[in-house]
C-alpha cells in the first residue's frame, strides 16, 4: 500500500521510479496462483516443498520467522504478502480512515502504563484528510458514511452493494440493540460472482489492491520499471546519504544507485533492512542512532465471533459487509472497530499454517493433510453454515521491548519478540465482555485469536515518525533522521496503531510523502 502508491505518485510527477519487489510479479499471470489459497493447491501435491512453492506463486511470504518472546522459540511463517501488491494483494479490501482522536492517542489512553505512546502524531487528521480523499478515489472505494462521523467528507466513488439476507439480519439486530452499523468501505468493484478473495489473489478485475490501482498504471503509463524477485540485502550510506542498495536477484548480485530511496517493505522487513545496513557511520544500523529501529512493534488484537442467524449464509459470498464503531472510544476504555470478517478460510489453510509452523517433514505434511482435512472441513461447515462472522479489532500500544531483531545467530531467520502488557489484556477482555453482552441473544461463538503472536494482524510501528531524533526514527515528512535521501512509506511509521484497518492511512500518507519529496530538495533530481 505504501510502496506502489508513493511510486505511482512520483512517476506521475515526472520522476524516474524503480520498484524493487522481493516476491514474484503476478502481473503477467503465467505462474501466479489466482483465485485459490495456496494450501488448497499444495493439498493435491501433499508435500512441504510444494506448499512453499505454492505460497510464492500466490503472493505469500514463505520465509520462516522465530518468535523468541520470553526466551521461548516458536517457528512460524507469517500470513503476509510477498509479491506485486504486497499484503494488499491478499487483503479483504476494507479501507477505513483513522479517527481524529487516533492522532492524539494519549487523549484516549491516559493510563498507558509504561508504553512509549506519544501525546500526538507529528501531523494532524486535518493535514491527512485531503490525502484520505485522494486515496479513496485512487482505490475506488465504495461504502457508506459511518453515522457516528456524519460530517466527514469522503472520496468514495459510490455506495456499497446491497446486503445479503444474513447480513441484513445482523444489521437489524445491531440497530435494535443501540449500535450504529454502516456499510464497510471496500476497494472492490463487486463484479458478478465476487468472492471477496480475502487471503488469496483475485482472478478478476475486481479487487483494487495496490498492484492494480497503482503499480500497473505506473509501469504502463509513466515509464516506471519493476524488478521482481529482487531481495534488498542492505543499503550503503555515508554519514548523511544512502549511496546504493545491494540486492540479490535470481542468483546474481547487483548494486542499484539512485537519488532517493524509499523503504516500503512492511513493518517487519523494513527495519530488518536498516538493521542489516551497518557501517562505520551507522554502527547500530542505518538511521538507528535513536536505537528505535525495529522497536515499538504493534499489532491489532483480533477475535472472531460467529453470530447465529436464521438466514443461511451464501457459501460463495465472501465480501465484508458492515461495521460499527460504538466501542471505538467507549466510555472507560478505547477499544476499536467491529467488522464483518467475510468468508472463513478452508480447512487446508488452517492445517497448512499449523504444519508450516511446526516445521513438519514432507511425509508428515502429506499424511496430516490427507487424514485431517476432511474432518476439519465437516466441523467448519457445521459451524459457519448459519453464522455471520464478525471481527473485533482492539488497538495495540507501543512498547520499546516489542520488536524485530537481527537474524538469529548464524542463520538468516528473522526474529521478533512481543509480550502482551496488562493494559492490553484488560482492553481485550473489556471488548470480549461487551461483545458477549451485545451478541448474547445470537448465541455467539468466540474464536480467540488476540493473544496469538503468530496472528500478526496489521503489524506496524517499527520505524516510528516524530518531532525529534531522540524519540523517533523518521521526521514528520517520513524522512529518516540524519539521512537526507531515505524515506519510509509503509506502516512502520505509525507511532500508534489506531483501532481499525491501517491500509487507507498507509496509502494516504504515501501520497503526502510523494508531494513532500517532489517539492523538496530532490524534486529536480529526476529519480
Amino acid at each position: 500500500m505504501g510502496g506502489a502508491t508513493v511510486g505511482l505518485s512520483l512517476a506521475q510527477k515526472g520522476m524516474r521510479v524503480l520498484f524493487c519487489e522481493k516476491g514474484r510479479s503476478r502481473l503477467a499471470h503465467e505462474s501466479a496462483l489466482l483465485g485459490a489459497y495456496p494450501e488448497q493447491s499444495a493439498l493435491a501435491q501433499r508435500s512441504s516443498r510444494d506448499l512453499l512453492e505454492a505460497l510464492a506463486a500466490a503472493g505469500r511470504c514463505r520465509d520462516p520467522w522465530l518468535d523468541v518472546t520470553d526466551n521461548r522459540r516458536r517457528r512460524f511463517v507469517p500470513f503476509i504478502g510477498s509479491g506485486t501488491g504486497g499484503s494488499s494483494a491478499l487483503y479483504g479490501m476494507a479501507l477505513e480512515r483513522f479517527h481524529p482522536i487516533d492522532f492524539v492517542p494519549r487523549d484516549k489512553h491516559a493510563d498507558a502504563g509504561g508504553s512509549d505512546l506519544p501525546p500526538a502524531w507529528p501531523i494532524s487528521y486535518a493535514e491527512l484528510a485531503p490525502y484520505y480523499e485522494q486515496a479513496e478515489r485512487l482505490f475506488r472505494v465504495r461504502g457508506d458514511r459511518d453515522p457516528l462521523r456524519p460530517d466527514e467528507v469522503t472520496g468514495y466513488v459510490g455506495p456499497a452493494p446491497a446486503l445479503g439476507s444474513a447480513g441484513s439480519e445482523v444489521w437489524r439486530f445491531l440497530e435494535k440493540n443501540g449500535m450504529h452499523p454502516y456499510r464497510l468501505p471496500l476497494a472492490c468493484e463487486s463484479v458478478a460472482g465476487c468472492l471477496g478473495c480475502q487471503g488469496f489473489l483475485c482472478p478478476r478485475p475486481c479487487k483494487n489492491d495496490s498492484a492494480r490501482a497503482c503499480l500497473v498504471p505506473a509501469l504502463s503509463r509513466h515509464d516506471a520499471v519493476l524488478l521482481d524477485e529482487c531481495v534488498v540485502e542492505s543499503l550503503e550510506a555515508d554519514a548523511t546519504r544512502v549511496t546504493a542498495a545491494r540486492v540479490r536477484r535470481r542468483g546474481g548480485e547487483m548494486v542499484l544507485r539512485a537519488d532517493v530511496f524509499i523503504l516500503a517493505a512492511g513493518a517487519l522487513e523494513s527495519p530488518r533492512i536498516l538493521l542489516r545496513s551497518r557501517s562505520t557511520a551507522w554502527p547500530q544500523g542505518l538511521a538507528n542512532r535513536s536505537g528505535l529501529v525495529g522497536r515499538n512493534l504493534m499489532r491489532h488484537f483480533v477475535d472472531l465471533w460467529v453470530v447465529e442467524t436464521e438466514a443461511s449464509v451464501d457459501p460463495d459470498a465472501g465480501t465484508k459487509e458492515l461495521a460499527f464503531n460504538d466501542f471505538y472510544g467507549a466510555s472507560g476504555a478505547s477499544l476499536g472497530s467491529v467488522q464483518s470478517f467475510g468468508r472463513m478460510p478452508p480447512a487446508a489453510v488452517v492445517l497448512g499454517e499449523k504444519l508450516l509452523s511446526a516445521g513438519r517433514s514432507r511425509k508428515a505434511i502429506a499424511a496430516s493433510f490427507r487424514v485431517a482435512t476432511p474432518v476439519v472441513e465437516r466441523v467448519m461447515k457445521r459451524m459457519f453454515s448459519r453464522g455471520v462472522v464478525l471481527a473485533s479489532i482492539v488497538e495495540d500500544l507501543p512498547y520499546r521491548e516489542n520488536g524485530v531483531h537481527p537474524a538469529d545467530g548464524a542463520s538468516d531467520i528473522a526474529t521478533l519478540s512481543y509480550r502482551l502488557h496488562p493494559e492490553a489484556r484488560g482492553r481485550i477482555e473489556t471488548m470480549r465482555a461487551r461483545m458477549k453482552t451485545l451478541l448474547q441473544p445470537c448465541r455467539p461463538r468466540l474464536l480467540r485469536q488476540a493473544e496469538n503472536n503468530q496472528r500478526l494482524a496489521h503489524v506496524c510501528g517499527t520505524c516510528r515518525f516524530g518531532a525529534t531524533p531522540e524519540d523517533s526514527v523518521l521526521d514528520p515528512s517520513n524522512r529518516a533522521h540524519g539521512v537526507d535521501n531515505l524515506y519510509v512509506a509503509d506502516a512502520s511509521f505509525f507511532p500508534s496503531s489506531g483501532g481499525t484497518n491501517p491500509g487507507l492511512t498507509i496509502a494516504a500518507n504515501a501520497l503526502r510523502v510523494a508531494d513532500l519529496i517532489a517539492s523538496g530538495p530532490h524534486s529536480g533530481s529526476g529519480g
